[in-house]
């Protein structure tokens, strides 16, 4: 047969879809910020409609102070749900011991008894990540165990008694006046505008901003969260890396735990019930992935400020407490289901 006889077979064109939805990228790229400006815009309506004004200063402030506790753990857990172990359960006793902690070495004086609860928090996530980082126990697991040991330990240790900063001080000046400073860190106000509370947990955010998107370590944590062996081939030390996560994680908590037992005036092993769940919804809403890899310090910013507008809406709107836990389940499930929806599109889930 000739040549010229021969079919010559033309190569199939791929007519797959290549392009990318741009709106797709930017709600990946920006969705919560996007959320965020949607929910002021909202609120503003809503609070006119009421006869009132959203960005008056003590909504504004109001706002902040509801989120400034919820914030400085969640500043930290990041870390825990980027390197890609899910969460940490252990959060509500990490905040419940240092506040214990704090309130009963408050006779020493309260710069040192700040610098005992800060560390008890970096005790508790040096185990922690001891266990999981080093022995690859399993985070959920283990963390939740540890959460019922410490609560045990509490229990035990101070008989289930709530403790009162100015009744264990001594009866001297430096004992009283170490607890009543205790007791103004969560209602000090910075120029009787923002509270020391929301300046203490915009610091941590920058400072968490710095240590991800600044250090080596935040570059390794990612190589971590996204192929935790594809990081260890390449020669991370996976081990110490999900471990410093986890301090971190632990020593914020502990921050949010003192001013959480300052504002309540009250040590108690209920402090920091639910924290664990809320400060989880707050990162995953700002786009971190509970497999790991990706996020940002940003992002979980922008979930806690949602997280706090959403709940102050709610207040203009008058919704009851039961109902107010149903919509915002409602809500955080449809935006946790649209961050999914656009990583499967974009081809990263």
């Amino acid at each position: 047969m000739s040549d010229q006889n021969k079919t010559v077979l033309s190569p199939k064109t791929d007519t797959r879809k290549t392009e990318v939805n741009k709106g797709i990228l930017l709600f990946n790229r920006m969705g919560i910020w996007v959320i965020t400006i949607a929910l002021l815009i909202l609120g503003t309506i809503i609070a006119a409609a009421n006869g009132g004004h959203f960005f008056d200063k003590s909504n504004i402030q109001s706002i902040l102070e509801a989120v400034a506790l919820y914030g400085m753990v969640a500043a930290g857990l990041f870390y825990v749900t980027y390197s890609g172990n899910w969460t940490d359960m252990s959060i509500p006793l990490t905040m419940a011991m240092a506040g214990m902690l704090t309130v009963q070495s408050i006779n020493l004086g309260f710069p040192v008894a700040l610098l005992i609860g800060i560390a008890t928090g970096l005790a508790i996530g040096m185990i922690n990540g001891f266990m999981i980082g080093h022995l690859r126990a399993n985070p959920i697991i283990w963390s939740w165990g540890f959460n019922l040991l410490l609560s045990g330990i509490i229990r035990v240790g101070w008989g289930g008694k709530q403790l009162y900063a100015d009744t264990v001080a001594k009866q001297t000046d430096f004992a009283q006046h170490s607890a009543q400073t205790f007791y103004s860190i969560s209602r000090t106000y910075i120029g009787g505008i923002i509270s020391l509370m929301a300046i203490v947990m915009l610091c941590m955010f920058v400072l968490s901003y710095i240590i991800h998107a600044k250090t080596s370590f935040g570059q390794k944590l990612k190589l971590v969260g996204s192929n935790y062996e594809a990081a260890r081939f390449s020669g991370i030390n996976c081990q110490k890396i999900v471990m410093m996560g986890y301090m971190i994680s632990s020593t914020f908590a502990a921050v949010g735990g003192i001013f959480y037992t300052a504002l309540r005036k009250t040590a108690s092993y209920e402090n920091g019930t639910g924290y664990d769940f809320t400060c989880l919804t707050c990162v995953l809403l700002g786009g971190t992935l509970l497999s790991g890899g990706k996020g940002s310090v940003l992002g979980t910013f922008g979930g806690v400020l949602a997280y706090g507008i959403l709940n102050n809406i709610l207040s203009w709107i008058g919704i009851g407490t039961y109902t107010k836990y149903a919509v915002q389940g409602m809500v955080f499930l449809l935006i946790v289901f649209i961050n999914t929806y656009t990583e499967r599109k974009l081809g990263r889930s």
